[in-house]
């Protein structure tokens, strides 16, 4: 008898451990994000550092923007939209007309602008 409560057992704390260990599971994402010096660069990272977000780094050159999150606390698609909502297009959410036109001037991608 004692054995069988062991069988039982083993199945099911195996269960709970496996249920944890993905509760703290951390994904990382990377998506284009339209931006064109330095200033986009600090607004985008600032801007996707929301709760869940570990760590962010936006390449000015690829425009791609890379995030470790926790997909427990995060979307990737809020992810899109806090970027977007600062201004800055991303591969699944355009910014709206108003957050892009509180872009400073040399940050209008949409205008032509270069990076530099």
């Amino acid at each position: 008898m004692n054995s069988l409560k062991y069988l039982l057992f083993i199945p099911i704390y195996f269960l709970m451990f496996n249920q944890s260990e993905a509760q703290s599971k951390i994904d990382t994402v990377t998506f284009k994000v339209q931006g064109v010096c330095k200033m986009c660069k600090e607004r985008i990272e600032n801007a996707s550092l929301i709760k869940g977000v570990k760590w962010n780094e936006w390449d000015k050159q690829s425009r791609m923007l890379t995030i470790i999150y926790k997909p427990k606390k995060v979307s990737e698609n809020e992810l899109h939209q806090a970027v977007a909502n600062f201004g800055h297009d991303t591969d699944s959410v355009k910014a709206t007309t108003e957050a892009y036109q509180k872009l400073p001037m040399c940050c209008e991608y949409r205008e032509g602008q270069e990076t530099h």
